[in-house]
This record gives C-alpha cells, structure tokens and sequence, in this order.
C-alpha cells in the first residue's frame, strides 16, 4: 500500500526536483530538458538515482547533466498535536 504525502513527509521525506538536460538521440547538438519529483530521502536520494539508472538504461537520450534541488516541507521538531483552538475577537 503506498503512503500518503503527509505520511512519507513525517517520516522525512523532502520533495526532490531534478532537471535532467539530455542530447537527442538523432540531434547529438541539441539539448533538451526534462523536469521530475518525487517524495525522497536526503542525503543519499535513493529514488533519484535509481531513476537516473533507468534512465541511463533504457532511455536513447544521453545525459549531460542532472540538477537537483530537496526541500523538506516538515520536519519532526515542527509538527505539533494541537488539541484545541480559542478564536479571540
């Protein structure tokens, strides 16, 4: 069963951006862009990579470059249970 954002987030997962800049396969002088995310684990960012390896695997577009940036939306010390609310006018 997969796991909510929320849940993948509590657990540390920050969302990771990479931009993969590759040549076309039949256009080895142009360079194109593709942008991808993904709930991942910092530091190691182990479903990046293994995305790049599917990518170097089966896809005819070479790489030239990846650029990636991770942001964690939350952290555990910034979660907090509230139980109740007062609204004062």
């Amino acid at each position: 069963m997969e796991k909510s954002e929320t849940e993948l987030m509590l657990r540390g997962y920050g969302l990771t951006t990479a931009e993969f800049f590759y040549r076309m396969p039949d256009y080895k002088n142009v360079i194109n862009t593709f942008v991808w995310q993904d709930y991942d684990l910092a530091p190691d960012h182990p479903k990046l990579f293994r995305f790049i390896e599917y990518w170097q695997d089966q896809i005819e577009g070479p790489l030239h470059s990846v650029r990636f940036v991770h942001r964690k939306m939350i952290s555990p010390g910034e979660w907090r249970n509230v139980v109740g609310e007062f609204t004062y006018h």
